[in-house]
């Protein structure tokens, strides 16, 4: 799996997007002047002062305007400020050409080919052509940040529904092999058949869990033939209900949420030394909501003395936590001698 590093450093660098836009503006407005002649050492050197009497606006503007107002809403007082910053530097810009640029370069004669209309309009496009700039690359950063922070978001769930994962298959497989190891002990018959459909489990647990979403019927399927499995070993048929109500086979559900609980009515009632012990489950799902709720006897001794009790729970917490974040909710009632644990998916996502 490729690792991504997210750098909790901004991106966005002052000095390379200033330099970049300067240069570009310096270009535009130099051939602006000079028209369609080539441009002579004072078209470079106007160009040059024109565009000093506009930095300002725009770094100010850029790194306190927007950022302490306009991004924290505060919209009039951004506006107005604004408005301000424009007409303070076109009046500056036309005092630099009308008395300070003479002094400096006194063997140039200069005169301004902008004011009023056309010096304030030059400077909204260049207050509000950089401004849209800025955001411009804003986003890009942003989209960018947040495309790295979703892909790692991805594979650390990725990550922890494979360890999910590597949780499950093993405990289900020692129980399974017990299970084989049982019947083989006793010599019976169906130990043959019973490797058979073991082996079917497996394939499924092992490999086709392994996708985002399954058919619920593929699920369904498991179930029984998870129950009929252990049926050889535990004869108590009568005892495990099973009742089933779908009206979608293909409604799509993330693999493996309910083969631990069923595992653990198993390992904690029929396996467990209670009296009569039994497991009822209830699966229906209509018009895309879907419920499943599992019951069984318990002996409390009998899950207090077992240190491995509650992985199933555990992790299935741990698994919808992770595909239906917001989309579950996940119930345990527990009396003395019954427990008890509902599932219900509120959507499904495909």
């Amino acid at each position: 799996m490729t690792t991504i590093k997210l750098s909790k450093r901004n991106n966005y660098r002052p000095l390379i997007f200033n330099m970049v836009l300067w240069a570009i503006s310096f270009a535009i407005l130099l051939f602006a002047f000079s028209g369609e002649d080539i441009p002579q050492k004072i078209d470079y050197i106007y160009t040059g002062c024109f565009l000093a009497t506009i930095i300002f606006p725009v770094l100010i503007n850029l790194y306190i305007l927007i950022p302490k107002f306009l991004k924290q809403e505060k919209y009039m007082l951004y506006c107005l400020l604004f408005i301000m910053n424009l007409f303070v530097f076109a009046q500056i810009n036309i005092w630099f050409f009308t008395y300070i640029i003479d002094y400096l370069f006194p063997d140039y004669y200069f005169i301004s080919y902008h004011s009023g209309t056309k010096l304030i309009t030059l400077f909204v496009i260049f207050l509000v052509g950089t401004t849209l700039i800025r955001f411009s690359v804003d986003w890009i950063y942003y989209n960018r940040s947040e495309n790295l922070r979703l892909k790692l978001r991805n594979q650390q769930i990725e990550t922890q529904l494979a360890l999910l994962r590597s949780q499950i298959n093993p405990h289900f497989l020692f129980n399974s092999l017990n299970v084989i190891y049982s019947l083989a002990i006793e010599n019976k018959a169906e130990t043959k058949h019973a490797i058979v459909q073991l082996s079917d489990i497996l394939r499924y647990v092992i490999y086709d869990s392994g996708i985002e979403r399954v058919a619920i019927k593929e699920e369904v399927t498991l179930l029984k033939n998870y129950i009929e499995f252990h049926q050889f070993r535990h004869r108590q048929a009568d005892n495990i209900k099973f009742h089933c109500s779908i009206d979608d086979e293909n409604y799509q559900i993330h693999p493996m949420l309910m083969l631990p609980l069923l595992e653990n009515s198993f390992k904690y009632g029929l396996k467990s030394d209670i009296e009569n012990p039994y497991i009822h489950i209830n699966l229906t799902l209509k018009n895309k909501n879907f419920i499943f709720s599992i019951e069984n006897n318990y002996s409390e001794i009998h899950m207090e003395n077992n240190n491995h009790s509650g992985v199933g729970i555990e992790n299935i917490r741990k698994n919808l936590g992770i595909v239906y974040p917001k989309e579950h909710q996940f119930e345990i009632d527990k009396t003395e001698d019954v427990f008890r644990v509902t599932l219900k998916l509120f959507t499904n996502e495909n």
